[in-house]
Parts: C-alpha cells; structure tokens; sequence
C-alpha cells in the first residue's frame, strides 16, 4: 500500500487523542490532518479509517470521517479494521445507506 506523505505522517501518528489529551496532542493531530490533499486513495481511506479515536475529538473525528468519504471507491468500501469503533460503524453504515439508496434510485 502506498500512501502519500501527509497521509503515512497522520497514520505513524497514531489514532486520534480523546478529548481529555493534552492540547499539543490534540493541535499536532489537527496539523496533520489539515495537511492532506483531497482526493484521498482507496488505500489511504482504508489506513485513515484505523485511526479513530474513542470520541468526537472536537469535531475532528468529522474531519476524518468527510476525508475518508473523497477517496473514489468511498461509495462502496468496506472498512474492517477496528470494526469496534463507532467511527468505523458509522462509516460502513454510511456506505450502506448509500448502496441502498443508489439500488432503490435505479429501479424507478
């Protein structure tokens, strides 16, 4: 898997700090994550897709998520890595809502 720099710099971060971090914690992942050109790869999505932290991390968690959705294969990915993080849940449920909806428009 081949990532761009800003990309493999926010994954060799490590996952998001909760809310409770060190402001320097929460404000270099904020650095890291704003440094990323959109579109993102698949491959890219996938990695950031691991690095959901326990909470909203103060809207990046958001952040995160509407980056992860730019990467083209987004529509129908499945992200399977740390399926026990609700940010993870929420993403797969998001792509399957969108394959239903996109199923339910083509058979009008």
């Amino acid at each position: 898997m081949v990532l761009r720099r800003e990309v493999a710099d926010l994954v060799a971060a490590g996952p998001f700090p909760n809310e409770d971090a060190e402001i320097e914690a929460i404000s270099e992942t904020q650095r890291l994550l704003e440094r990323i050109p959109k579109p993102v790869t698949d491959d890219e999505a996938q990695a950031l897709a691991t690095l959901f932290g326990p909470d909203n991390c103060f809207g990046l968690a958001w952040t995160l998520l509407h980056l992860i959705e730019t990467a083209p294969g987004a529509g129908s990915a499945q992200y399977t890595k740390r399926t026990d993080n609700e940010w993870v849940q929420m993403l797969n449920a998001r792509v399957e809502v969108g394959q239903r909806f996109k199923e339910a428009t083509s058979d009008s």
